[in-house]
C-alpha cells in the first residue's frame, strides 16, 4: 500500500491510501485522474511525480459537483456558477513540473440549481442536469438557464426538486438517458422513494426503461453499454435492454457517484454512509447498502475504485482517510502525467498571464503561446522545457 498526506492547514489531516499497484497502473496507462467533492468544497486532480510519487493537487470551489473533460478542458458546477478551465500548456510544455496547468477562463453564473452532471455536446453545447427544476438545462446569456428537457412525469418546472434529477448518459454527442431518484412529481417528494423508486429515462423518446433503481446515479454510455451505479445497493453494472433490468457486475463499498472509463475499467466514486459518520442529512440512511455492508463485515469508505470490466474485479482503489467523507464526480485525464490548476486563493492567477502568438508582435513564433509573469516586468519566457 502507499500512503501519502495531501499538505493542508488549518484543517484534520486527509490520508490518501494506494492499493499496491495502483501507481504503477496510472503510470503504464499514462492517466490523471480528477474528482469533486462538495463537501469539502475541492477539486482534486491526481497524478504521478517526476520520481514516481503520487501527485495530489486540490483547488477551492464553493460546492464543486459535476465535472466533465475533454482533452484541454474542465467543465465544472459550484454553488451558483458553472466553470470552465482551460489548458495553458502546450505537449511538451512544464509549470513547476505539472504537464497540464487548467486555469479559470469562463464562468455562467446560474444561480443556485443544484447542478448535478455536466456534460458537453458535440457541438459543444454544454448540457446539465438541473437538478433543483427537475430538468435538463444549457447556460444562457441572458437568464439563468434555458430548458431543455424535462422528465414526462413532472408536470411543470418549479424550484421543488421532485425527483431529484441527476444524471446524463450522452449518445453519439447528445443527451440520449437520464436518472431520477424517483417519478415523484411534489416538492422533495423523492425523499420517500429512495429504497426502489429509482428510475432510468430515455430522453429521446421519453419512455421509462427501468423504475425499480435505488438511488441511480452517473449513467454513462460506453462501448455499446449503457452502465450505470444503483448507488443506493452499492452496485455498478450496465442496463439489459433486452430483459429490462439492471444487470450489476461489481459491488464496491460505499455509496456510488461519479463514473468514468477508459479502456477496460471504470472509475467509481465512493463516499462514505452516513452510518459510518455523523451527519444530519438523510439521504444516504435507511438503505440497501447499509445491510449489504453489514452482511460483509464492512464499513464504508470514500475514494475510488477502478473496476475490470471484463472480470468484475476491483483492481485498483484509492482511498481518503481524514476530513473528506464524499465525492461526487471523477474523470480520467488521458495522457496527463501531473495536472494543477490555478485558484483564487494566492496572488498566482494574477501573475499568470499567456500571450496569443497569432495576435502578438511580441512573438518569436507563430505557433506557441508564451507566459508572462507579470511580477517580472513583462519578461516573456518562451516554450522551453523547465523554464517556466
Amino acid at each position: 500500500m502507499v500512503n501519502q498526506s495531501s499538505p493542508r492547514t488549518g484543517s484534520p489531516p486527509l490520508e490518501i491510501t494506494c492499493s499496491r499497484n495502483c501507481l504503477s497502473w496510472l503510470s503504464e496507462q499514462q492517466i490523471s485522474l480528477a474528482f469533486t467533492t462538495y463537501q469539502t468544497n475541492r477539486l482534486f486532480l491526481i497524478g504521478l511525480k517526476s520520481e514516481g510519487q503520487l501527485s495530489i493537487f486540490e483547488r477551492l470551489f464553493d460546492r464543486p459537483m459535476g465535472l466533465y473533460a475533454t482533452s484541454e478542458r474542465l467543465y465544472l458546477s459550484s454553488r451558483y456558477q458553472l466553470w470552465q478551465l482551460d489548458n495553458a500548456l502546450l505537449p511538451g510544455q512544464r509549470y513547476n513540473g505539472y504537464d497540464k496547468l487548467y486555469i479559470p477562463r469562463l464562468a455562467h453564473t446560474t444561480g443556485d440549481l443544484d447542478i448535478h452532471d455536466v456534460a458537453v455536446e458535440e457541438s459543444g453545447r454544454i448540457v446539465f442536469a438541473n437538478t433543483l427544476y427537475s430538468c435538463l438545462a444549457t447556460t444562457s446569456d441572458r437568464y439563468s438557464f434555458t430548458p431543455l428537457w424535462h422528465p414526462p412525469f413532472i408536470e411543470k418546472l418549479a424550484p421543488e426538486d421532485r425527483c431529484h434529477l441527476n444524471g446524463i448518459a450522452l449518445v453519439d454527442g447528445q443527451p440520449g438517458y437520464a436518472t431520477a431518484i424517483s417519478r415523484s412529481d411534489v416538492a422533495a417528494g423523492w425523499r420517500e422513494k429512495r429504497q426502489s423508486g429509482g428510475c432510468l429515462i430515455d430522453v429521446r423518446t421519453n419512455q421509462l426503461l427501468l423504475t425499480d433503481l435505488s438511488m441511480p446515479h452517473s449513467p454513462r454510455w460506453y462501448r455499446d453499454k449503457l452502465w450505470l451505479l444503483n448507488s443506493g445497493t452499492g452496485d455498478f453494472g450496465y442496463v439489459d435492454f433486452a430483459r429490462g433490468c439492471f444487470n450489476a457486475i461489481a459491488f464496491c463499498p460505499g455509496y456510488l457517484r461519479g463514473l468514468a472509463f477508459y479502456k477496460d475499467w471504470a472509475i467509481v466514486g465512493l463516499s462514505q454512509t452516513r452510518r459510518d459518520r455523523p451527519s444530519p442529512e438523510q439521504a444516504f440512511s435507511g438503505l440497501a447498502l447499509d445491510e449489504r455492508l453489514a452482511a460483509k463485515e464492512a464499513t464504508s469508505r470514500c475514494g475510488l475504485a477502478i473496476i475490470n470490466l471484463n472480470t468484475g474485479n476491483i483492481d485498483h482503489w484509492l482511498y481518503l482517510d481524514g476530513i473528506i467523507t464524499e465525492l461526487y464526480d471523477v474523470q480520467v485525464l488521458p495522457q496527463v502525467k501531473r495536472p494543477m490548476a490555478l485558484g483564487f486563493r494566492t496572488d498566482e492567477i494574477c501573475h499568470f498571464i499567456t500571450v496569443d502568438p497569432q495576435q502578438s508582435s511580441i512573438s518569436e513564433s507563430r505557433n506557441e503561446p508564451f507566459i508572462q509573469d507579470a511580477q517580472k516586468q513583462g519578461q516573456i519566457f518562451p516554450n522551453l522545457e523547465g523554464r517556466f
